[in-house]
Formats: structure tokens, C-alpha cells, sequence
């Protein structure tokens, strides 16, 4: 797949997007207890996975691999229903690559660089002459066809996008140190005097977990690497860093890339990896204006679309009033003489007469009861809520019963549910 055509062809023509999509996610704690993080639904029809997926694809480019390993069916499925389209006869590829110790009979993967390099032969089968490595759990859209033209542009061994934080608040992130020509003198992993930007010093640089090298070039890296005694096979602690020392790292900007359409001020990225950042991504979706527009046709999320009715909100006969304000509701769902106030309804949830929502995140094939009052929760996929069950009103009682985050949030699974049930009886 060598760039042989017009000097102005798109860069994504020859490029494979490698995303990595194995990790545990144990920050969201019990919604993870079942799928990896990427796998987590996001957004009433999408799985966090598809924003990645998504960008590669809407940015050009059409050879893709995902690199699975912890509790991975889930992703699996959804990745098997959802991007099989991609067709060899067009000259595209999409590939799955669960752990399946191809280097060694006793080793998983071992860390992100390990992921690739355990899957060099199947990329190096494709030729692409640069390759752009994705982490698969953030929320964000980006064309890495501007990534790619500064990579080239600059000749530089790795680019690493970035995006800008508060100095006060870059301690949790691989933070970059770089000069006036954005070229990386530093990585500091999670440093405690994050260093600032050169042009605004107040912010500091970090880390998006995105890559683009080119091929042939990491491919020598990841070799070098595994020799390496002591190595932790990984792009922020080993790859990167050693390039930075000994070649040419400069930093992407992701406000360069990144791709807003009508009402979008913010360069929005998210990391959904605590409950609490989950519930909020997903709730600022419902306002009139959210910082991220899932209805930009021009940029649209891919994922996997189900064959499901339409939503329905209806009165019940007793002329208990069915109301949504400021909601999401995705198909199948059907809202029964109940209130659903500044909540997203994921696929085929069901709320029955009575019941009251509010700041609520229902994954899909929910079932709410008739007068549940649930307040600044998340529920589990195709959890039975019972009848008259309140959650939000009594922190106390709340903290005994579910999982609740400082902030408020309640995450509801079933399993919490049943013990509730058991102790009851």
C-alpha cells in the first residue's frame, strides 16, 4: 500500500490505524465487571470504541486492527456486527486481534507496544508506510489526515498528539516538555510540576495516546524494544521516551485536528475512565447545545445499527402523562405515563407508569418499574429496576445498597440488585 499516486493524494491512503483496545477499564469499576472499557456504550447507540474507529475511517483511512485482550466478547461482537463493511476487494482491511501469544506460548500482551509488535507480520502484510496507533476509550472527533501532514512535514520519527490542560490539572497525564517548534525535549509520566507551553505557560501538553510513525521506522523500534532487558513494552514509558533522547518527537496539537462541526467551541476531548466523567459525558449530551454534536452528518459516528422500532412515549389510560424534557431516547424504548427529565434511554429500555428520571444514564434493555424515582444514576445493561425502588434522595442509604461515587453517582447493576432482593427476603 505505498503512497505512489498524485503529491496531493491524502496521506490516509497508505496508512493503518492500529488501535489498542485491551485495557481493563477498572476505573469504572462494576460497568466494566462484564466488557472492556471501549466496549462501554456511550451516547444512547454508540460504544466508546466507535469514536476512534470513526475518525480513522471518516479521516480516509480504510486498513484497521484492533488489538483485543481482557473480557473482549463483548467488543468483539459489537466490532464483528457493526465494522464489517470494510471489504478486501475494495482494498480495505479491518482486523480483530485478540492476545493470542503468537511470540510466545506463555505471554499475553505485555503492554501497548507489545500489542503491536506481537501483530508485526499481519501489518507488515499490508505495507502501509505509516501507521497511526490509537488508544480505543476517549470520547473526541479528529482527522489524523492533519496529523499525518505535520508528521511528514516536520520528518519527524514519532508525532504524539496533545491536547492542552491546565498545568493544576496535567499530574494524572503523560505531559510533554517541548520547545518553540513544538519538537518534545521531555515526557514526563504524571509528573508533580507539570512543565507549561512555551506560548501559553499556564497549560501543559499531554498525552492523547496517539501515535504516527512511519511503518518501516517502528517496526525497528518494537524489535529494538522487545531486546530490551527491562523494558515495560510501551509507548509512553519505552518507545516514545527513547525516542525522544535519540531522534526527532514533536508534539500534534489536537487543536490543529480537530473536528467541530456548527455549535462546537471547544476542542472536546474525554477521557470516560470513572464513573463520574461517564455520567457527565454522557448527561451534557442533552443539553441544547452540548460541547459535542453527535448530529454532524459530515463527521458521523459509526457503530452498529440495530434493527429496533421507533420510541414512544405514550399516556397511560388512567391519564397518568408521559413526559420527556431534555432527553435522549433511542429506539425501542418506550416511556409509559413516567417522567424522563435530562436522562439518555439506551436501546429497548422500558419505564413504567409513575416512575421518575432525572440526570439518569439506562443502558440498553432496562427495565423500570412502576413509580422507581432514580435520580443521578447509571444503570446497568438489562437491569430489572423493582417496583417503588428509590435511589439519589438518601446518600446513606444509597452507599449500603449500590456503588456511589463522592460526587453522588450511583452506578445500579443487577447483581447489587439481588443482594438487595436476598436481604429483603
Amino acid at each position: 500500500m505505498p503512497r505512489n499516486a498524485t503529491a496531493h493524494a491524502p496521506l490516509t491512503r497508505c496508512t493503518m490505524a492500529f488501535v489498542l483496545a485491551g485495557g481493563r477499564g477498572s476505573r469504572l469499576l462494576e460497568l466494566t465487571d462484564k466488557r472492556v472499557k471501549p466496549a462501554v456504550y456511550f451516547g444512547c447507540k454508540s460504544r466508546i470504541i466507535d469514536f476512534a474507529l470513526s475518525n480513522a475511517l471518516n479521516s480516509g483511512i480504510r486498513h484497521i486492527a484492533v488489538a483485543t485482550q481482557y473480557k473482549a466478547h463483548s467488543l468483539i461482537r459489537h466490532l464483528q456486527h457493526g465494522w464489517n463493511f470494510l471489504r478486501a476487494e475494495r482494498n480495505e482491511s479491518f482486523d480483530i486481534l485478540p492476545a493470542s501469544q503468537r511470540v510466545s506460548e506463555t505471554l499475553w500482551y505485555e503492554g501497548t507496544a507489545d500489542a503491536v509488535y506481537q501483530n508485526i507480520d499481519i501489518i507488515e502484510s499490508y505495507g502501509p508506510e505509516f501507521i497511526v496507533i490509537l488508544a480505543g476509550d476517549h470520547i473526541y472527533k479528529m482527522d489524523y489526515e492533519l496529523m499525518l501532514q505535520q508528521h511528514v512535514s516536520e520528518g519527524a520519527d514519532v508525532t504524539v498528539g496533545c491536547i492542552e490542560v491546565p498545568r493544576a490539572e496535567a499530574s494524572g497525564f503523560g505531559v510533554m516538555a517541548v520547545d518553540e517548534q513544538d519538537r518534545i525535549t521531555s515526557f514526563l509520566e504524571k509528573p508533580k510540576d507539570p512543565p507549561g507551553m512555551p506560548d501559553k505557560p499556564a497549560m501543559a501538553l499531554a498525552s492523547m495516546g496517539i501515535y504516527v510513525f512511519n511503518t518501516r521506522f517502528l517496526m525497528d523500534q518494537l524489535r529494538r524494544d522487545a531486546a530490551e532487558p527491562g523494558s515495560s513494552r510501551d509507548f509512553g514509558k519505552d518507545i516514545v521516551p527513547y525516542l525522544v533522547t535519540h531522534g526527532k518527537a514533536v508534539a500534534h496539537r489536537f487543536t490543529r485536528s480537530c473536528v467541530r462541526s456548527s455549535g462546537e467551541t471547544e476542542a472536546y476531548w474525554r477521557d470516560v475512565g470513572t464513573l463520574d466523567a461517564y455520567w457527565a459525558a454522557n448527561i451534557d449530551l442533552t443539553q441544547a447545545m452540548p460541547g459535542l454534536n453527535l448530529y454532524d452528518t459530515a463527521w458521523p459516528i459509526w457503530t452498529y445499527a440495530e434493527l429496533t422500532p421507533p420510541a414512544k412515549v405514550i399516556h397511560e389510560d388512567t391519564g397518568v402523562r408521559g413526559e420527556v424534557i431534555n432527553a435522549i431516547l433511542s429506539g425501542g424504548c418506550i416511556v409509559s405515563g413516567a417522567v424522563v427529565q435530562r436522562s439518555l434511554l439506551f436501546t429497548g429500555a422500558r419505564v413504567h407508569p409513575g416512575a421518575y428520571l432525572e440526570d439518569a444514564v439506562v443502558l440498553p434493555g432496562v427495565e423500570i418499574a412502576r413509580s422507581a424515582r432514580l435520580t443521578k444514576v447509571i444503570v446497568d445493561r438489562s437491569v430489572r429496576i423493582p417496583e417503588g425502588l428509590v435511589v439519589g434522595e438518601d446518600p446513606d442509604w444509597d452507599e449500603q445498597r449500590f456503588r456511589r461515587t463522592e460526587s453522588g453517582i450511583c452506578l445500579i447493576t443487577q447483581p447489587m440488585l439481588d443482594r438487595l432482593e436476598q436481604q429483603v427476603s
